[in-house]
């Protein structure tokens, strides 16, 4: 997909941050747009800046973690727009815990997000991009998806688990011809409201020695791309057919890591983990 022009493109999430910015550089690049998010209130903001600018702007309030209801969010899109040629599932929640206390309902809220949404979201909007002839579909994964992070666990498990599903779409959609592709995308620290939205363990917050806000506050401080320029980066990887996609700088430097033994990379996070709390106090 060499340009946008024309195309009709679906983005999960599109409340805000990463989403919203995805939305209204298609729209710049020519595309229609349809969009979801739980968030109501942020859905109808983003759509009235787009549709301020005159693209054509179709919204939906839908949880990704409901199958039925994103399976009928892609029948809409399709017949409302008549065509689908791009899906972004970049829907996402956070969650710090640790292993040991981490609640079971905790955990399957965020797989329900970040690693059901993506294959939901994959698998309602597939046959429609197959029958406009030409579609991409682009899943954000993170930079937690290439090493393990402490109190990160089940980011951790759904992020590895979205780039190990669409690594096999891409093989997969190549074998097929091509028509139709896909792009992983690996995030850094970008400036999102992601962690004012997420859930924090009681124990780990007490591991740590500081309340959520003080937690929160210090790790926007170290969030260094906008979600303009990350939404930049992913659609020029879609216009490149790219098979990953790293966002910043601070990704770059964890596809690094991630090629040392993971005793090396381990050991390292453990060591930056203790200097920033220390820090931190």
């Amino acid at each position: 997909m060499k340009s946008f022009q024309d195309r009709v493109a679906a983005v999960t999430g599109a409340g805000s941050g990463i989403g919203r910015a995805v939305a209204a550089e298609l729209a710049r690049r020519g595309a229609e747009v349809a969009l979801c998010d739980v968030d109501e209130a942020g859905l109808a903001e983003t759509a009235a800046r787009i549709q301020a600018t005159g693209t054509r702007v179709s919204t939906r309030p839908v949880d990704v973690a409901d199958r039925r209801a994103v399976e009928e969010w892609a029948d809409k899109v399709a017949a409302d727009h008549g065509k689908v040629n791009v899906i972004v599932n970049n829907a996402g929640v956070a969650l710090g815990a640790n292993v040991e206390t981490m609640s079971y309902e905790d955990l399957e809220w965020l797989m329900g997000v970040n690693f059901w949404g993506v294959v939901h979201g994959t698998k309602a909007f597939l046959p429609h991009l197959r029958a406009s002839g030409e579609g991409h579909i682009v899943n954000v994964s993170s930079v937690f998806g290439l090493m393990g992070i402490p109190s990160q666990s089940a980011y951790n498990a759904a992020k590895f688990a979205v780039r190990g599903f669409t690594e096999a779409l891409r093989i997969e959609l190549d074998a097929d011809g091509g028509e139709v592709s896909c792009t992983t995308i690996h995030p850094g620290g970008i400036k999102t409201n992601i962690a004012r939205n997420g859930r924090f363990d009681d124990a780990t917050i007490a591991d740590l020695g500081q309340d959520p806000d003080r937690l929160i506050e210090l790790s926007e401080r170290a969030f260094r791309t906008t979600p303009e320029k990350a939404a930049q980066v992913i659609l020029d990887a879609v216009q490149a057919n790219k098979r990953r996609a790293f966002i910043g700088a601070d990704a770059q430097l964890f596809k690094i890591m991630a090629m040392l033994p993971p005793g090396v990379y381990q050991n390292a996070i453990r060591l930056g983990t203790r200097i920033g709390a220390r820090f931190a106090r």
